[in-house]
């Protein structure tokens, strides 16, 4: 499964939000050595009950926009 997910980084509080059927994730941590990224992965993994390892980032690893695959 592939999809685009929206990141806005430096959140007060990360959670996942669906807004017109596009996700957006809400992240505390900095977009700062793939910090935030890790925590993306984590986020995600929780949000779809899934393994961390299942989720990995296609395109956007330095992006606001990033395209995502779960490996079900």
């Amino acid at each position: 499964m592939t999809f685009e997910v929206s990141v806005q980084t430096n959140a007060r509080k990360a959670f996942v939000a669906e807004d017109n059927n596009i996700l957006k994730a809400y992240l505390t941590r900095p977009a700062r050595d793939g910090q935030a990224n890790a925590q993306l992965v984590a986020l995600l993994a929780e949000y779809f009950k899934v393994k961390k390892y299942q989720i990995c980032i296609v395109k956007g690893l330095k992006s606001r926009k990033k395209l995502i695959c779960i490996d079900v």
